[in-house]
């Protein structure tokens, strides 16, 4: 099958990459991107541009106010990103704001399936996630046991990332974005 963009996304929707922290939602995303030839946002990379690192602003100001400016930056990349086929990775708790759950409705939310050992490695070597503090492993299980059935509702598809490279699961994503906007089309019609 011909690979590239066209025909992948119902309506040419933004394609929005959900799931809990360290899953590889910006590496996937990245390469998913290069798949279609299509731009490729992460809401964290615009946050940090914006407003400096993620620790600083939770050390800074909080978790309240760092939740804020992610809803706001999340709305802005899809707004800017809406009836075109930018790949949008966000963070793990992102979805927790009601407002960025409405917005996810004009895109096509990829839920980015994954289990603790999936993660693990990736979590060890990087400490640097504030709500990861103290025992890592622990605080992201209770995150992902409350934010998981927020991820299973918003998803349009769900890819399990817990076995292949980078490479192969974004042409694993690309083909079952194929497959989901032809199921759609043949609905619509």
């Amino acid at each position: 099958m011909p690979r590239g963009n066209k025909g992948v996304v119902p309506g040419n929707r933004p394609i929005v990459l959900i799931g809990p922290m360290a899953v590889g939602k910006s590496a996937i995303g990245q390469e998913l991107a290069k798949l279609l030839d299509v731009p490729f946002v992460d809401t964290d990379v615009l946050i940090v541009d914006a407003h400096g690192s993620i620790p600083s602003i939770f050390a800074g100001r909080g978790e309240h106010a760092f939740r804020e400016i992610e809803a706001r930056t999340v709305a802005s990349a899809v707004e800017h990103a809406d009836a075109t086929p930018t790949v949008i990775s966000l963070g793990g708790g992102a979805v927790l704001d009601s407002g960025t759950q409405q917005i996810l409705d004009r895109c096509t939310v990829v839920y980015l399936e994954c289990d603790e050992s999936t993660v693990a490695a990736r979590i060890a070597r990087n400490s640097g996630r504030p709500l990861l503090a103290g025992d890592a492993m622990t605080r992201w299980s209770a995150l992902f046991a409350t934010r998981k059935p927020v991820y299973e509702r918003l998803a349009d598809l769900v890819l399990d990332v817990r076995h292949g490279s980078i490479n192969e699961l974004g042409h694993r994503l690309e083909d079952a974005l194929r497959d989901y906007a032809a199921a759609k089309q043949e609905v619509e019609n």
